[in-house]
Order: C-alpha cells, then sequence, then structure tokens
C-alpha cells in the first residue's frame, strides 16, 4: 500500500517506477505529476467557466461536464510527451552512452506549446474576466448608458420624440390662444374693478367731481356704466374662450390618442435598445472591457492581469517544460538501455530465426534434388525393364523351324 501510495505521482507522469531510481529523477516526476494534476483542475474549472462565458453567463448545469473530457485529452497529451523516451535504435552493439538517445524531436514540443497558447487563450481569458467581474460590469455599465444616450438622442426614438413636440407644440398654441382669450377677459375685469373704485369714490365725494352720491348722468354713473360694460366684455371673452376650447377638443383628443400611440412605441423602442445594448456584453465585449482596464490603469489591472495569466499559462507547460530540460536523465538512460537490450535480443534472435529457415530451405531443397533424381533412375529403370520383357514376349511368341 505504501508503495502504490509513492508511485502513484509516478504513474500519473507516465513512467516506469521500477526505473525512477535516483533520488532526483523521483522529485522530478512526482513534480510533473503533481503539475498534471493541477492542470486537470485548472482545465475543468477553466472550460466550465469558457461554457458559461460563452452562454452569456447564464451558468448552464452542463458547464461542469465540458471540463473533464477537455482535460482528460490534455492530460494524455501531456502524460505521452512525459512518458516518451526517445531510444537510440541504431548501432545497438555500441556501448558509447551518448548513443543511447536519439536527438530532441522539435514538432512533438511545438505541438505542446500551440495547444498551450490556444489554451491560454480559450481558458485563461474566461477565467481572468471572471475574476475580474466586478470591475467589468461597472465599465460596461457605462459603456451601455453612453450608448442608450446616443440611441436617445438619434434614430427612432428622436423621431418619435420631435412627433411629440410637435404636436405637444400644437396643444401648447391652442392652449395659449385660449389662455389669451381668459387673460383678456381677466384684464377687463380687473379694468372694470378699478372704473368701479373709481365711481365709488366719486360717489363718496372722493373722486373728479367732488360731489356725493351718483346720479344718473354724471360722471359717477358713466363710471358704473363704463365698468359694466368691461365686465360684460370680459363676459363675452370667456364665452369665446369657453367656445374655442370646445372647438379644440377634439383635435386635442386625437393629439393626445398619437402621443400616447408614440409614447408607446418609444417605449417598445427603448426595451429594444436596451436589450442589444445590454447583449453587447458576451465574451467578445468583455475582453475588449478588460484590455480597456489593462491599458487605463496598468498597475491596478495590467500588472495583475499579465501576471496571473503568465502564472497560468506556466501551469499548462509545466509538465512539458520540466521534461524538456531533464533529457537525458538517469530514468531515460535506463529505459534506453533496456529498450536498446531487448531489441538487440529480439535482433538477435530474429537472424538467428533467418539462417535457421534459410538452413531449412537449403536442406529442403537439397532432398528434393535427391528425390527427383532418385525418381529419374527408377523411370529409366522401369523403362529398360520393360524394354526387356517386351523383347523376350516376341522372342517366345516367334515359331521355331
Amino acid at each position: 500500500m505504501r508503495m502504490a501510495g509513492r508511485s502513484f505521482l509516478l504513474r500519473v507522469a507516465n513512467v516506469n517506477p521500477a526505473n525512477v531510481r535516483t533520488h532526483t529523477d523521483r522529485a522530478l516526476y512526482r513534480s510533473i505529476g503533481v503539475f498534471i494534476l493541477l492542470y486537470g483542475g485548472y482545465a475543468i474549472v477553466g472550460a466550465a467557466t469558457f461554457v458559461d462565458a460563452s452562454t452569456n453567463y447564464t451558468h448552464p448545469w452542463w458547464q461542469w461536464l465540458v471540463g473533464p473530457p477537455v482535460a482528460a485529452a490534455v492530460i494524455a497529451y501531456d502524460r505521452a510527451v512525459v512518458g516518451r523516451v526517445a531510444v537510440n535504435y541504431e548501432h545497438l552493439e555500441s556501448d558509447d552512452p551518448h548513443q543511447l538517445l536519439r536527438r530532441r524531436t522539435v514538432g512533438l514540443y511545438a505541438g505542446r506549446l500551440l495547444l498551450a497558447l490556444l489554451f491560454a487563450i480559450v481558458i485563461t481569458e474566461p477565467l481572468m474576466l471572471a475574476r475580474y467581474k466586478g470591475e467589468i460590469d461597472a465599465y460596461l455599465g457605462t459603456v451601455h448608458n453612453h450608448e442608450l444616450s446616443r440611441l436617445e438622442r438619434s434614430g427612432a426614438i428622436a423621431a418619435f420624440q420631435g412627433q411629440v413636440d410637435a404636436l405637444r407644440a400644437q396643444d401648447a398654441a391652442d392652449g395659449a390662444a385660449v389662455e389669451d382669450l381668459h387673460r383678456l377677459a381677466a384684464d377687463k375685469r380687473k379694468e372694470a374693478t378699478a372704473v368701479y373704485d373709481q365711481a365709488l369714490a366719486d360717489s363718496r365725494a372722493d373722486g373728479v367731481s367732488r360731489r356725493a352720491g351718483c346720479p344718473p348722468g354724471g360722471f359717477c354713473d358713466s363710471l358704473v356704466q363704463q365698468s359694466r360694460l368691461l365686465n360684460a366684455e370680459a363676459t363675452r371673452l370667456d364665452d369665446e374662450a369657453s367656445a374655442l376650447r370646445a372647438a379644440q377638443e377634439p383635435a386635442r383628443q386625437s393629439r393626445a390618442a398619437q402621443i400616447a400611440a408614440l409614447s408607446e412605441q418609444m417605449a417598445e423602442q427603448r426595451a429594444a435598445n436596451r436589450r442589444s445594448v445590454e447583449a453587447n456584453a458576451g465574451f467578445g465585449a468583455r475582453t475588449t472591457a478588460m484590455w480597456h482596464l489593462v491599458r487605463a490603469d496598468f498597475w491596478g489591472f495590467g500588472f495583475f492581469y499579465l501576471g496571473i495569466a503568465a502564472l497560468l499559462v506556466c501551469l499548462d507547460c509545466a509538465a512539458v517544460w520540466l521534461k524538456l530540460v531533464s533529457y537525458g536523465n538517469a530514468y531515460e538512460r535506463t529505459e534506453a538501455r533496456e529498450a536498446r537490450r531487448r531489441e538487440l535480443s529480439e535482433t538477435r534472435r530474429h537472424g538467428q530465426e533467418l539462417r535457421v529457415a534459410e538452413a531449412a530451405t537449403a536442406v529442403a531443397g537439397d532432398g528434393l534434388h535427391t528425390a527427383v533424381q532418385e525418381q529419374h533412375l527408377l523411370d529409366a529403370a522401369v523403362a529398360q525393364a520393360t524394354a526387356r520383357l517386351m523383347a523376350e514376349l516376341e522372342t517366345q511368341s516367334t515359331p521355331t523351324r
């Protein structure tokens, strides 16, 4: 149980625990195993975050089902790279240690580096966007408000608002006409009151005539008549204003219905604009917002953003990098010796089998040649015996004289 626990990380690193014999190799491959396990968790969380970002942060339940297959695929690639030993199968009988391993191939590591860069974009970026979600939401809110203000000042809403303003201007003009009549009537009444006050003053001998009372035909009486005429004029103006208001009412109601319809269309357009603007909050918009924050405040956002992103990319490449820099360690040389020994043994066995097969083929060929010769001799003997027998038969059948 203890050995199984000690070799777990070595199994994760896809190496043979029996050939990991030095302390440095054991520490190296256990570190690689730890990095592979850490990368598995990172890939699962990163893939789930990417799916969440792709669905506009609706948090679908199946986002956690995507990460494990992705992590398993990349871990399988890493284990294939780490566990691979480039054995040199040339000059198998040579004991030169420099001929144990082949030279490293660039394609395998270049492919892993390309995969790391792709994962840095696809997985690391959503993780960073989730890390700075609050700041990005605040910035996007500001951007959306500016965009809504711009749409409010232009487009369909501005056209609807112009029509509403024109209709309200007509209502204001009609109302001003009515108000002018009422104001003129009020001025007439105010003037009538002033004239009547003069008549009262004149009746108390405080006016122009300096005579008490208000006899018919006098100055006081003329003032009273003038006041009455002004009140009558004011009443007529109020009646005209009421008649004008009544005449304007159908047009006012029509304009009110148009304003209500336009207001409803404006509300619908505002809702549509808000949905359209707020929908621009997905992966691309949030990435743009993140880079704006990085440029605007590098030491507040950019430094930590780039640092954390670089750390995650290093975690992505750590296992393969350790494999790359540990080329030719004791484990790889041991694996190469055993592989070359097996290959040499199999090669010699194969050569021996070929020689046996050639000898058997030669023996079989000689036996076949002997059998053919014997068959030829047998056929000749049979032919000769047959000829003598026929000759004797002919001699016996000939009559004697």
